[in-house]
């Protein structure tokens, strides 16, 4: 599964919010419109600065509660770091496989043609029911390499 296109992924976002009965503020449906575009993954952080800009009163916890809400109803995938900054996927909440500069935090979502066989190899060689997976690679990407 790969990236999809925005306005199709703030519909599905929005009628999550609307099925538990969430409120839409201009705030929030910024914050999804963030999310929904975001090819880059962004960081809490981040996703308050563009909020940030357009409305100047949005708090930092609104964002976090946001973000946390959309995670907890598997319409964001949030990528953990040792160092705690957290990044998130709302293009593509589905588990897949992330590609991550270890220098400047780049990360990529190849498609990869034998993720399903990998998640059925381990469900036949350990007899769990594979709910959902994390992949991470860590590396240096291609722009990194050059300056090296």
């Amino acid at each position: 599964m790969h990236s999809r296109e925005p306005g199709r992924r703030i519909d599905e976002m929005l009628a999550k919010l609307r099925e538990r009965e969430f409120r839409i503020t201009p705030q929030r449906l910024a914050i999804l419109k963030i999310l929904a575009a975001s090819e880059g993954h962004p960081s809490v952080d981040d996703i308050y600065r563009e909020v940030k800009a357009e409305f100047p009163t949005t708090s930092l916890a609104t964002v976090y509660k946001t973000v946390s809400l959309l995670k907890e109803l598997n319409e964001a995938l949030e990528l953990s770091f040792p160092d705690g900054s957290n990044r998130y996927d709302g293009n593509n909440p589905a588990p897949h496989p992330h590609a991550i500069c270890v220098k400047c935090k780049r990360i990529m979502d190849p498609e990869l043609m034998n993720i399903d066989a990998l998640t059925e190899e381990m469900s036949r060689k350990t007899g769990y029911k594979i709910f959902y997976h994390e992949l991470e690679f860590f590396g240096l990407c291609p722009e990194c390499q050059k300056k090296n």
